[in-house]
């Protein structure tokens, strides 16, 4: 069964697929430190019932054949095989998305982790973005709630055990959407990135603050812009202040463009079911040597900016870029060993380099009243960031909280101290915090 081939039926035959347009660059850049890998947890008002939720991951893994994968190496270009084995269960020792294991993970590219009343799950960004990873926890966590009597009241979306298998859900949507001969991208200036020192070994490491959603919507809609767009204003407007902290020399020396990058989940821009990567970024900026911004200048330009670079025939540019390059019958030639050092340059020459951070929100989970009452938190934790780029946000809402979580592979929590004072400055005052005291 190949990668064209589509079923409805509940049991599939083994299959393989090729990376997705988005997945492609991951192969070639992964190690024990950038490992592409990012997390859901939720925590539990009641322990987790281990029988009960053995027998939900078997009845969940069954519906999402498309994850159960290993990662495997062609002449040309990596691909994926299905593999008909169980998804690791593993206690949570506290290390977060490190890389995936052949022995611990069978090989697969997500993993369960639980401990007390927190169940966690683990992807390889090969696999999916944050929309097909989000649907696969909801449904395990859904089904879990169900395996321990836990009514689920009609009406609640989700992937059901049962449902049957779309085989949309398995489309590469950027072939869906290419189209040729599309206008060239213009190309970027090179962006700031923070100055600190990296952490000379077990880098990564996360800190996190809790928000009032109601607080944070109160204050974006006084700027009439999106809870994104107000998030994306503040962390543009902490890079500013850690630019203005540089002495005159370092100033000098460093790029004065300050760029965020920022996921789009283009399924609310092209019609698609694909449980696979299907996520396009903007990039928002301000450029210093124009002078320094005020807040509210901040949020109207971000504004404008994501209204622009939202705009599905600017969306439809980059798709043409992206493809094209890889139908390339040039490209398609060139052995896979070659096509690895071409990506690892170009990620940081057309990706990294282009930008001083980056912001991910999932937007808010809810699970109908029910069943938000059995969970008191839920999170969500960026992948280990590029040495260039040093600190990510990822930030997911539940009820009236919103949790952001930073990814930091430094020795300084100045970001994101500065961020927190921004958001306090606008009336914004945290849940809860949870930041390390580390060197400035």
């Amino acid at each position: 069964m190949n990668e064209q081939t589509h079923t409805e039926h509940r049991v599939i035959e083994d299959f393989w697929l090729k990376l997705d347009n988005a997945a492609k660059m991951y192969p070639a850049l992964m190690n024990r430190e950038f490992t592409a890998v990012f997390r859901f947890y939720v925590s539990l008002k009641q322990p987790v019932q281990i029988t009960s939720f053995f027998r939900a991951v078997r009845k969940v893994e069954k519906r999402f054949p498309y994850f159960k994968m290993q990662l495997k190496r062609g002449f040309f270009w990596y691909y994926l095989e299905h593999k008909n084995l169980p998804i690791s269960v593993q206690e949570d020792t506290g290390v977060l998305c490190r890389k995936f294991d052949r022995e611990t993970d069978h090989g697969l590219l997500l993993r369960i982790l639980v401990k007390n009343h927190t169940i966690s799950v683990e992807f390889s960004h090969i696999l999916t973005d944050g929309q097909g990873s989000m649907e696969f926890f909801k449904s395990l966590l859904i089904t879990y709630l169900a395996e321990t009597g836990v009514g689920i009241p009609a009406g609640v979306r989700y992937f059901h055990p049962d449902d049957p298998i779309s085989g949309e859900e398995l489309e590469d949507s950027f072939h869906r959407y290419f189209k040729k001969n599309l206008p060239d991208l213009t190309r970027l200036s090179r962006a700031f990135h923070l100055p600190f020192k990296l952490q000379s070994s077990a880098r990564f490491s996360i800190s996190s603050i809790t928000l009032s959603l109601k607080q944070m919507k109160h204050k974006a809609g006084h700027y009439s812009v999106s809870v994104t767009e107000y998030l994306i204003s503040a962390y543009l407007c902490a890079l500013q202040e850690v630019y203005k902290d540089l002495p005159p020399a370092q100033k000098r020396r460093n790029n004065k463009i300050l760029r965020i990058q920022v996921p789009v989940n283009l399924r609310s821009i092209f019609p698609s079911s694909s449980m696979r990567n299907f996520t396009l970024f903007v990039l928002p900026e301000i450029d210093l040597r124009l002078g320094y911004y005020t807040f509210q200048e901040i949020v109207k330009k971000v504004h404008h900016q994501m209204a622009l670079e939202k705009d599905q025939k600017l969306i439809s540019r980059t798709i043409s870029r992206n493809v094209g390059g890889e139908k390339n019958k040039l490209v398609r030639t060139i052995p896979l060993f070659i096509k690895s050092l071409i990506l690892q340059t170009q990620y940081y020459s057309l990706g990294a380099n282009l930008y001083s951070g980056e912001l991910t929100n999932l937007g808010k989970l809810d699970l109908t009243p029910p069943l938000n009452e059995q969970i008191e938190s839920v999170g969500f934790v960026p992948p280990p960031p590029n040495k260039a780029l040093k600190v990510d946000c990822g930030v997911i809402g539940f009820q009236d909280n919103l949790m952001l979580t930073f990814g930091n592979i430094t020795r300084s929590t100045n970001f994101e101290r500065r961020l927190l004072q921004i958001f306090s400055d606008q009336g914004i005052e945290p849940e809860v915090t949870n930041i390390k005291n580390t060197e400035p």
